[in-house]
């Protein structure tokens, strides 16, 4: 799953001063920075293995600039995708509050806070952006959390916040 609780409900301090529970967001990675290592290693052979064929003469030379163009491409393209894919939700539960950090793709941050009583957690199975969009509303605005998980992951992301929302107040 491209989140995980870091903080869970059951260790709350005492004083209330530290979270009771923390969620971080991501989204997913299908190719992780090693296979993208193993990735341009393997594509790099099979690219230069026919091209032992035309050492020596002009052909090569014909070949190469379209190669290398190629290839560069690629790597921009793969680059490109890791930066747009930096984006990264922190949700933090106090018994009193609840905040929400997103930090995007070029480094800005947005925050969210609101009462926790005040706090509402909904899904929208039509009508949002992407199918079951996942918002939270308090202080008279209403923000998205986890766009970029699947469908079903936002289903179930939904289904823990309405858990985990209710718990955290109750731990004051």
């Amino acid at each position: 799953m491209p989140y995980e609780w870091v903080k869970s409900l059951p260790d709350v301090p005492e004083d209330g001063s530290d979270p009771v529970a923390e969620l971080h967001l991501w989204p997913y990675r299908s190719l992780p920075r090693k296979g993208f290592v193993a990735f341009f290693a393997i594509t790099s052979l099979f690219i230069a293995l026919p091209l032992v064929a035309v050492i020596g003469s002009k052909v090569l030379w014909g070949l190469l600039p379209f190669i290398v163009l190629v290839m560069g491409l690629m790597w921009y393209m793969l680059e490109r995708s890791y930066r747009d894919g930096d984006v990264i939700e922190t949700l933090t539960l106090w018994p009193d509050r609840i905040h929400l950090l997103r930090r995007d793709q070029k480094g800005k941050t947005h925050t969210w806070e609101c009462n926790i009583y005040w706090a509402k957690v909904s899904l929208y199975p039509t009508g949002g952006p992407v199918p079951n969009y996942v918002t939270l509303k308090g202080n008279s605005r209403e923000v998205e959390i986890g766009a970029f998980l699947s469908e079903d992951e936002r289903k179930e992301l939904h289904s823990e916040l309405v858990l985990a929302l209710p718990r955290a107040a109750r731990k004051q």
